[in-house]
């Protein structure tokens, strides 16, 4: 059965041009099993993420596209990756219906929208020598556009993201999560290669040690990652004893909790308190410092004297600093920052990190005079957050805490710079309230664990109603709070210092895929229009750049 994919070219064109070496052919044909293999590819890397966590699915869903995109035109290719990002993000994102179906579903598509031109340019550097590196690394520049564009980007479901404590987390230490996503693409498009080998025929004797080879890089690349953290690892400066409070609130999943502010506010600074009688009874160790969440205090300490006593009578009775999250007015009240504030007993606040990336449509709103035309209920996002500018190394009981709130985790570049300006253990404040049990909150602790890796540094998050964790720098969880109940816990944290290669590199190695991933595709459309120019000169017909190349075997 001849598909239209490959109907541009055919045997005269293969028998006039017999020495030009040819791409490898997906075994799929007609637009149904394509269209039913694209959406498997994005089911797999759905279920590969948590709540589900069947993390080895992350290089099936890479390999099942490049699968459903060989030999196809590239307008046909990026249909298909429009099916597979709609098939991972439209349920991944299935938490985001708190703010309505219809932003849930519009978010859902937009990020969909990122897989089409991806999958074109997979149809298109499949057809290279080498493609299983260009394929991988053009994973790597599709997360990388759609953790910037638009509106500072959403880099929610990346391949890394499934991975928090795997034999590929290692490679976060390395080169952050852009060389995980590598590394996941990589080996899938290498068992895809090994697959399309050994599914030739006529079979020779000469495919089946090729296919093992091939299996062998992928064996060896997956083992390579499980000993990268060891070889690694920062050292320990000192222990750190660190509580979190996670004080709970009331309507859980409702997107009234944060006008419940003076429960919420009384509910983590009882916490506070509690946790001062455990350690007067002897039943816990008093602590060197103490994290509180996001949003532990929408009402405004800096400028409402109650809210500060309660607050302040808090960090005296345990006797240590906290990190407050506090919401910070300005005077008109047309504005705010969403801050995690150093509170020292009886001193105030003294520091405080600003949390840089903020959420489209919740903590603030883009075009707000044009949006609210048509959206009403944005009017109850009453003020927009504006985001901060500078890294969150915060000093705190002797240990420098890297502070990323919330959202800035999903970022590589806000961690990253914490840690590098001197930040020992990641502290990630966080408020996910309207998320509970949706796997919204499984998702955000798996991107913190990766964070652990990449930059050798444990990490404590504390939550409003779950969940918080203490996680250490190997990405395992040592402690994990339960959702919409109260909890306190106290733990020895080992506070780092030095720094991974990750660290060091920054986005050099992000850059680096990024680059490869456009030589490869500007290599693609050269050849394809070589090609296009030389098959009138054979008699064949030509495909041209977006079409497909003769359908042969794999390399």
């Amino acid at each position: 059965m001849v598909t239209d994919d490959a109907q541009d070219t055919g045997d005269n064109a293969q028998a006039a041009a017999p020495a030009v070496r040819q791409p490898p052919r997906s075994s799929l044909t007609g637009p149904a099993p394509r269209a039913l293999a694209a959406a498997a590819a994005g089911l797999c890397q759905l279920l590969s993420l948590p709540p589900y966590g069947l993390w080895w699915l992350g290089p099936v869903g890479a390999a099942l596209l490049t699968l459903a995109v060989m030999g196809a035109r590239a307008r046909r290719a990026a249909w298909l990756g429009a099916v597979c990002g709609a098939a991972l993000m439209v349920p991944l994102l299935r938490w985001q219906d708190v703010l309505g179906t219809d932003v849930w579903l519009l978010i859902a598509a937009a990020e969909a929208v990122y897989f089409a031109p991806m999958a074109a340019g997979l149809a298109l550097v499949v057809r290279l020598p080498g493609w299983p590196v260009w394929t991988a690394a053009l994973w790597v520049l599709q997360e990388a556009v759609r953790a910037r564009f638009p509106l500072g980007g959403f880099p929610w479901g990346k391949l890394a993201f499934a991975q928090p404590d795997t034999p590929f987390t290692g490679y976060a230490a390395a080169g952050s999560s852009p060389l995980t996503t590598f590394a996941v693409a990589l080996v899938g498009a290498l068992l895809l290669a090994a697959a399309l080998r050994l599914a030739r025929r006529p079979r020779r004797a000469r495919r089946a040690p090729a296919a093992a080879g091939l299996l062998a890089g992928a064996v060896a690349l997956t083992g390579a990652g499980a000993v990268l953290p060891a070889a690694t690892a920062p050292a320990v400066d000192h222990t750190a004893t660190v509580a979190l409070v996670q004080g709970n609130v009331p309507g859980v999943g409702q997107m009234s909790v944060l006008g419940e502010r003076m429960e919420v506010l009384g509910n983590h600074v009882d916490g506070v308190h509690r946790l001062a009688e455990r350690v007067e009874a002897g039943e816990a160790p008093r602590p060197d410092l103490v994290v509180l969440p996001e949003n532990a205090s929408d009402i405004d300490a800096y400028a409402d004297p109650a809210a500060a006593d309660m607050i302040d009578a808090a960090a005296r009775d345990i006797g240590a600093p906290l990190l407050f999250g506090i919401t910070r007015y300005s005077a008109d009240g047309t504005e705010r920052e969403v801050r995690s504030v150093v509170w020292e007993p009886g001193a105030g606040p003294v520091d405080h990190y600003t949390k840089r990336y903020l959420v489209p449509f919740g903590e603030y709103v883009p075009y707000r005079d044009f949006f609210t035309r048509f959206v009403e209920r944005l009017d109850q996002v009453g003020s927009d957050a504006v985001p901060g500018t500078e890294p969150g190394a915060l000093d705190m009981g002797g240990t420098a805490l890297a502070t990323a709130i919330c959202f800035d985790v999903a970022f590589d570049r806000p961690v990253r710079e914490a840690v590098a300006a001197g930040g020992q253990i990641i502290a990630v404040p966080t408020n996910n309230a309207n998320y509970n049990f949706t796997g919204q909150s499984d998702q955000q602790l798996a991107i913190t664990r990766l964070r652990a890796v990449e930059h050798g540094r444990p990490a404590v998050v504390a939550s409003t109603s779950g969940i918080s964790a203490v996680v250490t720098a190997g990405g395992r969880i040592d402690y994990r709070s339960p959702e919409a109940e109260p909890a306190v816990h106290v733990a020895e944290i080992p506070a780092m210092t030095g720094q991974t290669p990750a660290t060091r590199l920054g986005a050099l190695p992000e850059a680096a895929l990024c680059a490869l991933a456009l030589g490869a595709l500007a290599a693609a459309a050269g050849r394809g229009l070589r090609r296009a120019r030389a098959e009138p000169a054979r008699g064949g017909r030509s495909g041209g750049a977006g079409g497909a190349d003769p359908p042969e075997a794999a390399q």
